[in-house]
């Protein structure tokens, strides 16, 4: 195994949890943003008020786009699994 193949190993993973993580991380900030506004416009300042938002938001798209998560996990391991024995040898 040389430096190329570890790199492009550590590439993939990076990539793969990215595009995992993306959509969660993308509706958090969504949601946070339109709390922050609702709480500037109506002067409501109360810190735990953007928990339950971001909570509901985020199991909403782990449900919506949970199956896609999963098969992108799955494709990436397998991938992994399967190119084993061309790294070993």
């Amino acid at each position: 195994m040389d430096q190329d193949t570890v790199i492009n190993l550590v590439m993939q993973a990076i990539t793969v949890a990215v595009k995992v993580a993306l959509p969660i991380l993308l509706a958090g900030l969504v949601v946070g943003l339109l709390v922050s506004i609702f709480q500037a416009v109506t002067q409501i300042q109360e810190m735990t008020l953007t928990f339950i938002p971001k909570i509901l938001a985020t199991i909403v798209v782990m449900v919506v786009a949970g199956p896609w998560m999963l098969n992108q996990i799955i494709t990436y391991t397998q991938q992994l699994w399967l190119g084993i024995p061309g790294v070993v040898s």
